[in-house]
């Protein structure tokens, strides 16, 4: 009995595999893990339905982190297989050094190496997205274009943009 609920298992594991793989490899994905370049992340997206997706991404540089969630409509463009548009709401939070809080809200772009990582402040606020993004036929890639606007609320309230364009791995 132990045997042949084995053989179901593998067999089981082996058609989930083949199925992951041909869908990573068709014009559609579920699953990408990536980076984006503007100001730079790693990025992870992940359908839970066929046209809503959540996006995760963690942005690492000298001045701080900031990760961002992202929750994503996707619709289809007619006769262009692969390509998608998207848009959504989201939110961020992260810590920025003192030096970022000068820089970002004082102009000074001049760095000081001994004031690098000074006492941090806390970020808080609401994201929105709206993009392209395209799966890659016959390969497991995904690569996607977008802006995201958002709203800071800590310290003192202001809107910014990012965005930026995404390279994922497909699985």
């Amino acid at each position: 009995m132990k045997r042949w609920m084995m053989a179901v298992a593998i067999i089981a594991a082996m058609g989930f595999a083949q199925g992951t793989n041909a869908q990573s490899m068709g014009s559609s994905y579920k699953t990408a893990l990536g980076v984006k370049f503007w100001p730079g992340a790693v990025t992870v997206k992940h359908f839970i339905k066929d046209n809503r997706a959540l996006e995760g991404l963690g942005y690492f540089w000298d001045h701080g982190f900031r990760f961002t969630g992202l929750y994503e409509f996707h619709g289809d463009f007619s006769g262009a297989p692969g390509l998608k548009w998207y848009a959504g709401p989201g939110f961020h939070a992260g810590v920025y050094n003192e030096n970022w809080h000068r820089h970002h809200h004082n102009g000074n772009h001049d760095h000081d190496e001994d004031d690098h990582f000074e006492e941090g402040r806390g970020s808080f606020g609401l994201d929105g997205v709206v993009g392209l993004d395209y799966k890659f036929k016959g390969a497991p890639i995904n690569m996607s274009l977008d802006l995201q606007p958002y709203v800071e609320f800590v310290d003192h309230p202001y809107m910014d943009l990012w965005g930026g364009v995404a390279v994922r791995f497909t699985f």
